[in-house]
């Protein structure tokens, strides 16, 4: 099942990292809304690791772009198995989905050139791509401006084309090809991975693993691919995939402008890096012999990164610490005390009694919401939401947040945990968190006689993060009413 432990754990000091630089590494991260959970490990050995209640050990967790370097993971695989060559040309096995009249960079761009996001697009078409029914042909219907291998454009939908790649020369899914190769070898269960409309895994992102899973991945890279002693990655392809590869603006503050391997990043300090959307990070410090992973939620991700090069890099030595038993009460306490509460309020209020069962109707807006109804059933609240497409109907928690499964967010069943409180007599505020991945929504509705309004949104997003307004009128004192 997830969550299963594969890294021995040992106390920082055993290893040369000092508890209080941990402590304070872990403080700092918290300070950051929305860190789900962190994992450092120094010589094969796990020193701290915590999840935020509700996130926890064996809970998946969404990893976004993070999944490229599992994607880039199997073209190594196919590689080895002489099923794919990197330097194979990308029509010569996307025949049958080639445009008619191809351009000559579209014929001479390789798998090298997608592994390098040196596909030769002026910009990125994964928006683009993304939205057509068939991706393989969309992306190979773009314009391709620059020679292939010359120019370096962060690419989701070029990545998609090396999981399309691996599942025609393999005849298997991403997930199920890795599956006796990586996943099973690392310990990694229940690990899923979302699909394109024709079938083919994402590739560039929608893969969800547990915390542990991202570090034996890191660790596995880290140690040149052999895990327990057996060299589970080819020869080679460890040091391959994770080197400097393409230049994409060197800068010396920038973490993002070290330069790209086969869908990992250069960092500072000699590091690379798998990364995803909102703080999903695997960092190898390979000089430091050090694996840092968080998840997260959180819309700035560099201040996150220079987190760690801050506060864990001085706390490292070359040899064992001496005993402090402080300091790792310190980080234990910090590590246990990390938790992401409910909104704090009253169950209920003067305002919440008069409106308890009687239908509030809103002006027609994008969201497509039209009516609601709060009312209070044994201990916690329960919300009816008239929707233009379905009716939905949630508990929602007051203290403790009530678990329910909703396809709402991405089409497919996910849990998600809704609890609401009364924050003032007349603002009642609903928190929804998707705890499979970074996302908390919060509604707040004010009430004013019979007028409310509603404003809220997401924690973080790919766009605009908050909602519509909604402005609605509590029509009657009936019992629950939608329609």
């Amino acid at each position: 099942m997830p969550g299963l432990r594969r890294l021995p754990r040992s106390t920082p000091e055993e290893q040369g990292v000092d508890p209080r630089a941990l402590h304070r590494l872990v403080d700092a991260l918290v300070d950051w809304p929305e860190l789900h959970s962190v994992m450092v490990v120094r010589h094969g050995s796990v020193v701290a690791e915590g999840w935020a209640a509700p996130f926890a050990a064996d809970r998946l967790h969404e990893l976004f772009s993070l999944s490229k370097s599992f994607t880039s993971t199997a073209v190594g695989f196919a590689v080895s198995e002489g099923l794919v060559g990197v330097d194979d040309l990308v029509l010569g096995h996307f025949v049958d989905e080639a445009p008619a009249d191809p351009d000559a960079h579209l014929q001479r761009m390789r798998v090298r050139d997608l592994l390098t996001m040196t596909t030769g697009h002026a910009d990125d078409p994964t928006e683009r791509v993304f939205a057509t029914a068939d991706w393989v042909r969309a992306f190979l219907a773009e314009p391709v401006e620059h020679e292939p291998g010359t120019f370096f454009v962060y690419n989701t939908a070029g990545t998609h084309l090396l999981a399309a790649l691996v599942q025609k020369v393999t005849g298997q899914r991403l997930l199920d090809y890795l599956g006796p190769r990586l996943f099973e070898p690392l310990g990694i269960e229940g690990a899923t991975w979302q699909q394109s409309p024709s079938g083919v895994d994402v590739g560039g992102s929608g893969l969800s693993g547990t915390t542990e899973d991202i570090a034996v991945f890191g660790q596995l890279y880290h140690q040149d691919g052999v895990w327990e002693g057996r060299q589970v990655l080819p020869g080679g392809w460890a040091a391959e995939a994770t080197r400097l590869q393409v230049e994409n603006g060197p800068s010396p503050d920038v973490d993002w402008a070290q330069g790209y391997g086969y869908q990992f990043w250069r960092g500072r300090h000699g590091s690379y890096r798998g990364d995803g959307a909102f703080g999903q990070y695997c960092v190898v410090l390979p000089e430091q012999d050090v694996v840092v992973v968080t998840t997260s939620g959180v819309g700035e991700m560099h201040g996150q990164l220079a987190l760690v090069w801050e506060h864990l890099l001085p706390g490292l030595a070359d040899g064992p610490l001496p005993d402090d038993r402080d300091g790792r009460r310190l980080l234990t306490e910090r590590l246990d005390g990390m938790r992401l509460d409910p909104p704090h309020g009253s169950p209920t209020s003067p305002t919440g009694h008069r409106l308890r069962g009687r239908t509030i109707t809103f002006e027609p807006n994008t969201l497509g919401i039209r009516n609601a109804v709060l009312e209070t059933a044994d201990g916690h609240d329960r919300l009816t939401v008239d929707h233009e497409e379905e009716t939905v109907i949630v508990s929602v928690g007051h203290a403790e947040p009530v678990l329910a499964r909703t396809s709402l967010r991405r089409g497919t069943p996910e849990d998600v945990l809704v609890s609401g409180a009364w924050t003032s007599p007349e603002t009642y505020v609903l928190t929804l968190r998707f705890v499979e991945s970074p996302f908390v929504v919060t509604a707040t509705a004010t009430v004013s006689g019979d007028d409310v309004v509603v404003e809220g949104g997401f924690n973080v997003a790919f766009g605009p993060t908050a909602a519509p307004r909604l402005t609605g009128t509590v029509v009657q004192d009936e019992d629950v009413w939608v329609g």
